[in-house]
Order: structure tokens, then sequence, then C-alpha cells
């Protein structure tokens, strides 16, 4: 089992379209994924079609209670993809989570004891870098980066990339990064160009090939409840996303032979 946190302190920068298009793209392969909605706002949740009161547990409930995954995953529309949602109780989690010793494993510890029964687990995080995301990049093998095509784009970057050699340093020396995605792309834009060869320039390899393009169709999906891949899978949105998930699944080999 993979765990892949998608992480950016900023927010609007696509994290939880992400999770939720390369899940469902990954799920398509034949691999069972999980998604788990770490972030308060539950848009993962919502934009896979898990009503507010359809959210009998949550990650609440495994960060500060005794509640195991098989216990809080709900199956969504798309066949091999489930999700532990989110509801407005995770927003109170990080100054509870102060009080357990090990605070900052305690998503860890769950996803340690789930058995294997997914292939892979994406977790979204919140557009912070405080105890929750701390959690995730420590329960995970790899972080995946959305990095939105804007002038101050590499200066967010920077201060998440020093939080990771943090984690690996004091927590969980495995923690790798899968790669940065470049999102919200627009061709008509000479800045956009600009970003992006400049985030080429200074990571190399570790940005990935494929770029997330602006798409309305990617917008209007989460208001029906489902990915974009299932709203329009023929839209650019859709096309980029399975192109990533093809590219994820090549950088992780293990993946590559579950799929």
């Amino acid at each position: 089992m993979i765990c892949i946190a998608i992480a950016n302190q900023k927010g609007g920068v696509g994290k939880t379209t992400t999770a939720i298009n390369v899940g469902t793209a990954l799920a398509a392969t034949g691999l069972n994924v999980l998604i788990l909605d770490l972030d308060p706002q539950g848009n993962a949740s919502t934009g896979l079609g898990i009503g507010r009161n359809d959210r009998e547990y949550s990650t609440y409930d495994l960060l500060v209670g005794d509640l195991m995954l098989n216990e809080a995953a709900v199956e969504t529309k798309v066949p091999r993809l489930s999700i532990v949602p989110a509801t407005v109780d995770l927003s109170g989690a990080e100054i509870e989570l102060i009080e357990f010793e090990a605070r900052t494993h305690r998503l860890d510890r769950v996803v340690e004891a789930s058995g294997g029964r997914w292939d892979v687990i994406l977790i979204d995080c919140p557009p912070s870098l405080g105890l929750l995301t701390i959690n995730a990049m420590v329960a995970s093998h790899a972080l995946l980066v959305p990095l939105q095509c804007e002038f101050f784009a590499l200066e967010g970057l920077s201060q998440l990339l020093s939080t990771v050699e943090r984690i690996r340093g004091r927590f969980n020396p495995g923690l790798s990064i899968l790669g940065v995605v470049l999102t919200m792309y627009d061709r008509r834009n000479r800045l956009t160009d600009q970003v992006s060869d400049d985030v080429r320039a200074v990571l190399g390899k570790v940005v990935f090939d494929t770029v997330i393009p602006r798409n309305v169709r990617l917008s209007e999906a989460p208001s029906h409840g489902v990915p974009a891949l299932i709203y329009d899978y023929r839209c650019a949105g859709s096309e980029a996303y399975i192109a990533l998930a093809r590219e994820v699944i090549a950088r992780l080999p293990s993946l590559a032979e579950a799929a």
C-alpha cells in the first residue's frame, strides 16, 4: 500500500481537484483507492457526492478517537474509490491533538493498522502546515505538490520543502517528493509560461511533464458530486489528469505492478 499526501500550504491551487481526479483515474486502472479528506472544508467529500448528513464518521474520528479506516470509509459513485469524509469538527482537531503525546503520529497509527485493504491512499491536506498536514506527511510514503502557475508560486514552495526536510529528519525519513504538478495553466497568459519555465529550471525532473489547464469542466464537476473524469471524460482537464495518473504510476513501481 502506498500513501500519498497531496499538500501545499496555499489555498486554491488544485489540491482537492487533484485528489479526486487522480484517485478516480487510478481506480479506473483496477487499483483500490482511498481518499482521506483532511481539509475541514470537506470539499473532497462534497466533490465525490458525500452529503453532510451522510458523514457519520470522519477523519476527525480517526485523529482524536479510536476509529479504524475500514469503519470510517464510505464508498463513492466511482468503482473501487472510497473516501473518509471530513466534517466541521476537524477545524478544532489541531487544538485537541496538542493533548496527545504522539500527536504527530495519530494518522500514521491508523494507516498502519489498515491491513493493506487499499492499494493507494491519497490524503487531501488543508491549506496550512499545521498538525493536520504534519500528520499526513508522517503517515505518507510520498508527497504530491500541486503548484499554481502564478507569480508567487516558488515563494510558497520553498517553505513547504523546508517542512518536508524537518519531517524527514524528525519523524519520517522515508518521505519522498513524488512530484510537483503545475495547475491552472493558461497558455494564453505569457506569465504562465514564464512561471512554468522557472519552476522546471529550479526543480528539474521533480516536475511532472503533465500540466493541468484552467478548465471550466473541472470547476463544474464538484457541484454535480462527481469527478471531472465522470462528468466529462473528454474535456482537457480530464485528459490531463489521466495523463498525470499515468506518470504517478510510472514513478511508483509497486503501483504499476498492482494496476
